[in-house]
């Protein structure tokens, strides 16, 4: 299944050639690849390459550059939206922080940097304007 989600989406994006992949796009590949989870084609469109729209792209949490890159970018998405876009954003960093928490409890390797992980989505959680701020702070700490 996962070779023909594969061939379904570049397929799609050989037919659309779209220069980002936006609200748009995203909602018009979940219909043409369904049934797909957002998760598995979010991940599929991250290895195409092609630039992702901030709420397409969701929260990367393959590094702390990563997690605090994508967050920074929700923060605008946040800060510029009304209530519903809003409630979008803050449930994809919940369903984040519950995929950290779920690697923290699986991997021992993984603990510690999927703890600080679920604490900086937290943070944010708790209150997204003043997360750039918070982060900048948090990793002077951290490198000391």
């Amino acid at each position: 299944m996962a070779k023909a989600k594969t061939a379904e989406l570049a397929e799609w994006l050989e037919r659309e050639h779209p220069a980002e992949i936006g609200e748009v796009e995203w909602t018009a590949l979940l219909a043409a690849l369904a049934p797909v989870s957002e998760s598995y084609l979010r991940k599929l469109l991250r290895a195409t390459g092609i630039p992702l729209a901030p709420l397409i792209e969701g929260v990367r949490q393959e590094s702390l550059y990563a997690l605090e890159t994508s967050l920074l970018k929700l923060c605008g998405e946040y800060e510029q939206g009304g209530a519903e876009r809003r409630a979008r954003v803050r449930k994809l960093i919940i369903t984040a922080r519950d995929h950290a928490r779920w690697a923290a409890r699986k991997s021992s390797s993984k603990k510690t940097e999927k703890e600080e992980m679920m604490l900086w989505m937290l943070t944010w959680l708790e209150n997204p304007p003043l997360f750039a701020d918070w982060v900048r702070l948090r990793r002077a700490a951290l490198q000391k």
